[in-house]
């Protein structure tokens, strides 16, 4: 097993994060409530984006083996914090398809990937997962 991701930490609650096969860094900073600049990404923001480019990934894979065309397909997504504990306690993620006339049968095996790739299955129970289709 070989690492992955090497972080450092900058100082201001500010780390950054090497993908080291790639050389793509991120940098979080802490959320203005919590002492940051809020200048990026949160630690607790990265779980929404990792969940809808997961899912959208594995609806690209479906959509490419069923040959369904969802390229231009958009996500937008919500983060829901709880206040005590503080802690993510929903994600909210709503794709936009284009409008390129899709059957019944190609949405329904669309959605039906929609839950089944890694990430929203290493998601804990506690944290609800709103997953919206608008075609």
């Amino acid at each position: 097993m070989s690492v992955t991701i090497k972080s450092r930490y900058l100082g201001n609650l500010r780390v950054e994060s090497t993908h080291l096969r790639s050389g793509t860094k991120i940098i979080t900073d802490a959320p203005t409530d919590n002492r940051g600049k809020g200048e990026s990404f949160s630690p607790t923001d990265l779980p929404a984006p990792s969940l809808g480019s997961c899912i959208m990934t594995i609806m690209g894979i479906t959509a490419g083996d069923n040959k369904i065309n969802i390229e231009g397909t958009e996500v937008e997504i919500t983060k829901i914090m709880s206040a005590s504990p503080g802690r993510v306690e929903e994600v909210i993620v709503a794709f936009y398809f284009p409008a390129k006339g899709y059957t019944e049968k190609e949405k329904k095996i669309i959605e039906n990937v929609a839950g089944s790739s890694p990430v929203p299955l290493s998601i804990s129970s506690e944290v609800k997962q709103t997953i919206r289709f608008y075609w």
